[in-house]
């Protein structure tokens, strides 16, 4: 979490794939300036060991502006033009002036850096999460305290909810705070630990198996290795108890799901992070989403107690039973059950 502002150098983004032309990056993005991009023989410094260099902590903040799913008005364009930059930079410049006005818990961090992507995800050509096959529609999803229940046992809970995990995607998505990770290297392995819900990810570099296929976890098995100057992660072993969001929500994926990693660092303040999704129970194509990981003045990373959920949990369980006790006396009685109070969501009527 960024406690305090300091202004930041506009140095920032990686290219996926192939080089693309200077043009069709906008004029002031931060991707148009990152070192790689700028100086195509640009290298990272090495550790000791000749590793590429990936330490350090750093945030998904400067993505806050740029959506999941490309909206339809940019087509196959994976950058704004000039004037769409112009906007979008104007807007996050409007949404830094009240945030980092904000003290508190809950103040959001904006980051520092404007970029110029239309969407996340990079592929398909729309730059879209492709569509859920039936047998992902047909799972039952485990919306939470985001939903209207069942409050009946912890099980009703999602793992967001219950401050267990956010899943591996969700983890790096960003969201109003906590976006950080630091990375740590040894010679035989990568070590990320996420600031939000506090996992840790050991990734072994040895070349050792993954574990055996009946062993699933909820972050799965990663096993990771070097092409070049890119870190390359596979993750397999998944549950099917998580999903592919921010802060882990959305639809939930198959326990067959595998993820593919690339990390770069195309910029002393900058990584190029890659994610590909490949679960064909539960979306009909695979599918790669794209950000760029930078380095956020004053930012550190402090204990993440959570305690928060714990009580939702516990404060929803002993409502409904409240509701469902007062529902049988008042029909003893002949009277209609307790009114329940809806709130508004995105178009549902959900009762809380």
């Amino acid at each position: 979490m960024r406690h305090h502002s300091i202004a930041g150098v506009i140095i920032v983004i990686g290219l996926l794939g192939t080089a693309v032309p200077a043009q069709a990056q906008a004029q002031g993005s931060a991707e148009a300036s990152a070192a790689a991009f700028v100086n195509p023989k640009w290298i990272p410094s090495k550790l000791t060991w000749g590793h590429p260099d990936l330490e350090g902590i750093w945030t998904s903040d400067d993505m806050r502006g740029v959506p999941m799913s490309r909206p339809a008005q940019f087509g196959t364009r994976k950058y704004l033009t000039d004037e769409e930059f112009t906007q979008r930079a104007g807007d996050r410049s409007k949404a830094r002036d009240v945030n980092n006005a904000r003290t508190g818990t809950f103040r959001n961090e904006e980051g520092s850096r404007d970029f110029g992507y239309t969407s996340l995800v990079v592929d398909p050509a729309d730059g879209r999460v492709p569509a859920l096959t039936p047998d992902a529609r047909a799972r039952r999803p485990i919306p939470g305290t985001n939903g209207v229940g069942p409050f009946n046992a912890v099980e009703d809970f999602n793992n967001y909810d219950r401050c267990i995990t956010r899943g591996l995607a969700g983890s790096w998505l960003p969201v109003v705070y906590g976006n950080g990770a630091r990375i740590i290297q040894t010679p035989d392995s990568v070590i990320i630990s996420y600031e939000m819900v506090h996992d840790t990810r050991v990734i072994p570099l040895d070349g050792r198996p993954h574990i055996g296929g009946g062993i699933q976890q909820l972050m799965g098995d990663s096993r990771g290795h070097w092409d070049g100057n890119t870190l390359v992660i596979e993750t397999t072993n998944f549950t099917d108890r998580t999903s592919i969001g921010p802060n882990g929500g959305g639809p939930r994926h198959s326990a067959a799901m595998k993820m593919t990693e690339r990390i770069t660092r195309i910029d002393p303040e900058m990584l190029d992070y890659e994610l590909r999704v490949d679960d064909p129970k539960t979306y009909v194509t695979p599918w790669t989403l794209r950000m760029t990981l930078t380095r956020q003045p004053g930012y550190e990373i402090f204990e993440y107690g959570c305690h928060e959920g714990n009580h939702s949990v516990a404060n929803s369980l002993s409502a409904e039973r409240a509701y469902e006790k007062q529902a049988a006396e008042n029909a003893a009685r002949g009277l209609p059950p307790p009114e329940r109070v809806f709130e508004r969501v995105n178009g549902d009527d959900r009762g809380r």
